[in-house]
């Protein structure tokens, strides 16, 4: 990844850190560095597509109701028309035969994306038992590694095996999912490497809804999650690094439909693929980029709310950041030593060790709002 000698670790350790700390450095820590580093780790980097944020008390359900959508605008839709046939079997698509739309979402504090998926296809082919099926295949890489990550590709070819390097390391920064659209009789995805785990419930859950038969046209609908890891261990989740998503932040994404007509052929009828680069399937760099976005505002008008990180322990040097809900136009901090602020995005050092009430109190034109952490904040 071209950007390793411009992005801070994700282990910098805030005591090596020069004793002249500038603001603006503690909020690209707050921020997180991702969004720097995205441009040399992705494709179609003229392009950019949204996630949308569902509320922490809107978790969607995975039953098949798609309920949960309703409230996602159009906006956050990935249609037909971002899809090109990268084994150039066809100049473009024709939604008369394949029409389909994606939407993304996450939620703050969990390291899952859930996926929208509704297609319309004239010959639905899922009626054989092994790879070949109407696939929906995504790639994540939740912390833009940028690296290959299956055996065809990897970089050390002299020194491991492909079958030794798909053993130990394929899909350990990056996962490809062969979601089957439908799967009838069979497990709902082929999870490309050795960490089968992820595709079983906590870490992964589908629904499906449709009502056609191998052969027939008709429109599929479905959702599921997939959980991000930035290290995931064929040893299992106690041996691996859940991804942390961060609001405003881009991560790598992609997806490809593998489109078959013919249930006497082998081979596709094309790969429509999001990426302008066919072999995004293995290397993370070809993958696009996806912003997680805040939440939409909400008809409450205007909800307080706030985060902080400790950037120094021995200076008790916090830094607080406002992630407030609608539109702001004044911020009152109360640090709970007796000092305030009326920045949106402050920096404060605490002159005693102790536990304190954080209180953050913003106004706009939807009136008040006020938000308090208890002990949040505490430093020896």
């Amino acid at each position: 990844m071209a950007c390793h000698n411009l992005c801070p670790s994700r282990h910098l350790n805030a005591r090596r850190m020069p004793q002249v700390l500038t603001r603006r450095l503690v909020m690209a820590l707050m921020v997180g560095w991702a969004g720097v580093c995205s441009l040399t780790a992705l494709e179609r980097p003229e392009t950019e597509f949204k996630i949308y944020q569902f509320p922490s008390d809107a978790i969607p359900r995975i039953d098949g109701s798609f309920e949960d959508w309703e409230s996602v605008p159009d906006l956050y839709g990935v249609g037909t028309e971002q899809l090109w046939d990268s084994l150039g079997k066809h100049e473009t698509i024709q939604p008369e035969s394949l029409d389909v739309t994606v939407k993304v979402a996450w939620v703050k504090g969990m390291s899952r994306l859930y996926f929208y998926y509704e297609a319309y296809d004239d010959y639905w082919d899922f009626s054989l038992p092994g790879l070949k099926n109407d696939t929906f295949e995504i790639v994540v890489d939740g912390d833009l590694s940028g690296e290959p990550f299956v055996s065809r590709f990897r970089e050390n070819a002299d020194e491991v095996s492909e079958q030794d390097y798909f053993q130990r390391r394929q899909g350990e920064h990056a996962q490809n999912y062969h979601i089957f659209t439908p799967a009838r009789e069979k497990s709902w995805a082929m999870l490309w490497g050795p960490q089968q785990w992820l595709k079983e419930l906590p870490y992964a859950n589908i629904a499906y809804d449709y009502d056609f038969e191998p052969g027939e046209g008709g429109v599929l609908r479905m959702e599921f999650f997939v959980t991000l890891f930035d290290h995931a261990s064929k040893d299992g989740p106690t041996h691996s690094e859940l991804t942390q998503l961060v609001e405003g932040n881009l991560i790598g994404l992609s997806w490809a439909i593998i489109d078959y007509d013919d249930v006497e052929s082998p081979r596709n009828n094309g790969f429509w693929n999001l990426s302008r680069a066919h072999t995004m399937y293995g290397k993370a760099a070809e993958l696009v980029g996806f912003r997680l976005m805040p939440l939409e505002q909400q008809s409450e008008g205007i909800r307080a709310y706030w985060t902080h990180q400790v950037v120094d322990v021995e200076r008790r040097l916090v830094a607080f950041r406002d992630e407030s809900a609608g539109s702001v136009d004044h911020w009152h901090w109360d640090f709970g030593d007796g000092a305030s602020s009326t920045e949106q995005h402050p920096v404060h050092t605490y002159e005693e060790a102790g536990h304190y009430v954080v209180v953050l109190t913003v106004e706009g034109p939807a009136g008040q709002s006020r938000y308090s952490r208890v002990w949040d904040v505490s430093l020896p």
